[in-house]
């Protein structure tokens, strides 16, 4: 592979998917277009500080990727990737603190700290609707520092399983494909927490 990266972060569109009404903690699965699961994570219940690991199968023989956070859960946490495999610290992923509550922001920081992009939500109507009417889903819009589109990740409405679609429009995006895949089994777990305190009621839920 030209970047060096492992084949399963070069793939133009992951599926991200995580059950409902699972008692403690939270797994998700990672799908590729044809329905191959190529990424597998989970959540343990009742941690003050996120640390998960992302695997490359339900096995978990191989670790891919870390993502941690030093700060007590809230708002405006950042949450940093680590490349399992290499050791590289491939950069952070923090949340806009309160002005996620409306309407979801992220900006994705690089290893030296410097902001290369942001994810948001698509709308703020529907941003709202999506809080008001359950069956409403959300849409994401991920650009780079320029402002450039590189990707959408829009979420299927299912009782009982919590979906999202990521379409990456570009074969090198500018903003690392590794911090992409761990924003979306963010989304997914921060989703599903959220969920289970009654912001999203028809999502709540662990898997």
């Amino acid at each position: 592979m030209s970047n060096g990266l492992d084949h399963v972060f070069q793939l133009e569109s992951y599926l991200f998917r995580r059950k409902m009404f699972k008692i403690f903690g939270g797994a998700f699965h990672v799908k590729d277009s044809s329905g191959e699961t190529v990424m597998y994570s989970t959540q343990k219940a009742f941690k003050l500080r996120e640390d998960m690991s992302i695997w490359a199968s339900e096995r978990k023989e191989r670790e891919l990727l870390k993502i941690r956070t030093p700060q007590i859960l809230d708002w405006g946490a950042t949450y940093f990737v680590t490349d399992s495999t290499t050791g590289e610290e491939v950069g952070a992923i923090a949340r806009k603190g309160l002005k996620s509550v409306v309407r979801d922001e992220w900006k994705f920081l690089s290893a030296e700290q410097e902001e290369i992009g942001t994810l948001t939500e698509s709308g703020w109507a529907r941003a709202i609707i999506s809080r008001l009417i359950k069956l409403v889903p959300q849409k994401y819009v991920i650009r780079s520092s320029d402002g450039r589109e590189i990707s959408t990740v829009k979420q299927h409405f299912n009782i009982f399983i919590l979906k999202y679609t990521m379409d990456i429009h570009e074969p090198y995006p500018p903003i690392d494909r590794r911090l992409m895949i761990a924003m979306g089994i963010l989304l997914c777990a921060i989703e599903g927490r959220q969920g289970e305190g009654g912001s999203y009621g028809s999502y709540g839920g662990d898997i």
